[in-house]
């Protein structure tokens, strides 16, 4: 059996925990921390002429200060649709538009609202983790596999302990990804 089968695994077990990472990183965008982020909105879908579309794709989204939002449709007639949108979307913003634009307050965070954030983003990173974990296990079967179909014993023992190396790895910047995370949402 080729030696070179081995080094596929690891490479396709690194990259499917990497996958799972940058699904994490960008969910954490979409938890809004206190301060106004344009990012919340990446996943507000709008009726955009019968067919949903993500806000940022019908709209220029900015954020002057800590607590404003505007959005500025590219069409005047997609401000009503716009303002649904974020309303359906349910992210506690109240919009407001004045016939040019929809502004949003972004108001402060209670103590409450934080500690459910916080578990919200918890949950993000167990469901993570979980995806790193079934990358190694999918990587350690395959392993055994390609060993009963003639891989050395020494290279799939290696091959494995890369793998949870690996997976130690991306568990490591998974925690370090949540606990940026919360410490953005407790701080008042």
């Amino acid at each position: 059996m080729d030696i070179s089968k081995a080094k596929e695994v690891q490479d396709s077990t690194k990259g499917k925990m990497q996958k799972a990472l940058e699904h994490l990183e960008a969910a954490m965008l979409t938890v809004r921390a206190g301060k106004a982020n344009p990012a919340i909105f990446n996943a507000v879908m709008v009726d955009y002429y019968g067919a949903p579309t993500p806000l940022p794709q019908v709209s220029s989204i900015t954020s002057p200060d800590a607590k404003t939002i505007f959005i500025q449709p590219w069409d005047k007639n997609m401000i009503a649709p716009v303002e649904k949108a974020i309303m359906a979307a349910n992210l506690g913003f109240t919009p407001q538009n004045n016939g040019e634009h929809v502004r949003i307050n972004v108001p402060p965070l209670t103590e409450e609202r934080r500690k459910e954030l916080v578990k919200q983003v918890r949950a993000e990173a167990e469901t993570a983790r979980i995806s790193i974990r079934n990358a190694r296990r999918d990587g350690v079967d395959l392993v055994k596999k390609y060993q009963k179909d003639g891989l050395p014993e020494d290279v799939a023992k290696d091959t494995e302990g890369e793998i949870q190396k690996l997976t130690d790895q991306f568990n490591k910047k998974t925690d370090e990804v949540l606990e940026r995370k919360e410490k953005e949402i407790m701080t008042v």
